[in-house]
């Protein structure tokens, strides 16, 4: 790496752990991160779930967070809510787009994750809204979602983070944005849900939305796509829909690609105008869930697919060949 490379690279890194911990993420490590998401909260305090739970059952109070690659990524995309480095006025350095070069150990990162969320947990128990038990059984997750920010699969060793977690009688949901398919078919073990997160209908909206750091970066997005059919635990791909960018007119080019990947489910979930996506894209990209809607039913007329849950509060709407979703939870 080239000096100058360099200096933009440390300094990106110690800005952007900076700005993490303002934001509330307890760093793990030298590349992992836990944060409370906002379901955890709700769950905690309101009695509200995400979608996860209402679809798969998976247990909002008691799910983990994580990131095993906090600082890493092989894209920039425009709707995402994340910080990047020209938030901060810095170039993209392209170290952000290789793998981790020396990795902390899956055992490490999984006990430092789950100390984390307790750390995170520990002001909800006083809180007058929060049932006792409810919030005991918080203190011992159950679930894993590798996501948060960064590519997960740019952590080397991610098959044994998801056979540490399972080794807790914890189930995983893995989510990538299938840059680096040679990852997921290197996986020494599958997690419990595997999601593709599909961003562009074809390659020239790839790479004016999603910006890759990488090259043959569409080529790579379709041989994850293609992998999809290689493995035995449920895939889901998510189509993350920007209103006026890679939404309107696209369902045919869309089912193409579905046609190759065959998941269990499709995920249409709206761009939701929040975070750093405000410097960037505009409120009125954000669809409202009646077009999520219309469009889940377009697309799914073209794959023989059907809409077999939605969730109206996250604009998401769950299809598939399926009468009703896998559950892993008991919520």
């Amino acid at each position: 790496m080239a000096r100058a490379e360099l200096r933009a690279w440390e300094s990106w890194l110690d800005r952007l752990a900076g700005r993490l911990r303002i934001e509330k993420y307890q760093l793990v490590g030298r590349h992992s991160a836990v944060k409370k998401c906002n379901w955890l909260h709700k769950s905690l305090v309101q009695g509200r779930v995400c979608y996860k739970q209402k679809f798969y059952g998976i247990q909002s109070h008691r799910c983990l967070q994580l990131s095993p690659a906090v600082y890493y990524c092989t894209l920039r995309c425009l709707f995402c809510w994340r910080i990047q480095p020209e938030d901060l006025g810095i170039p993209s350095p392209l170290e952000s787009a290789k793998m981790i070069a020396e990795p902390d150990e899956p055992e490490f990162i999984v006990e430092e994750a789950v100390k984390a969320q307790r750390r995170i947990l520990s002001g909800y128990k006083a809180h007058k809204y929060v049932n006792p038990e409810k919030y005991e059984e918080a203190l011992n997750p159950s679930h894993a979602a590798i996501s948060l920010t960064g590519e997960p699969t740019l952590y080397p060793r991610l098959g044994e983070l998801i056979e540490a977690f399972h080794r807790r009688k914890m189930t995983t949901f893995l989510v990538t944005n299938a840059t680096m398919p040679e990852a997921l078919r290197g996986l020494s073990a599958e997690p419990s849900q595997l999601y593709i997160s599909l961003h562009a209908p074809r390659e020239e909206v790839f790479k004016r939305l999603c910006r890759p750091l990488i090259g043959e970066g569409w080529s790579r997005v379709r041989a994850s796509l293609e992998s999809l059919k290689s493995f035995s635990c449920p895939t889901v791909v998510r189509l993350t829909l920007v209103k006026g960018v890679n939404m309107e007119g696209f369902e045919e080019d869309y089912a193409r690609l579905l046609a190759e990947a065959e998941p269990t489910y499709v995920e249409a979930k709206a761009y939701m105008w929040v975070g750093f996506s405000r410097r960037r894209l505009k409120y009125e990209h954000m669809p409202t869930h009646r077009e999520i809607r219309a469009f889940a039913e377009r697309l799914a007329n073209l794959i023989g697919y059907r809409v077999i849950d939605e969730a109206e509060d996250s604009r998401v709407v769950l299809l598939s060949r399926l009468p009703k979703p896998i559950r892993f939870g008991v919520g």
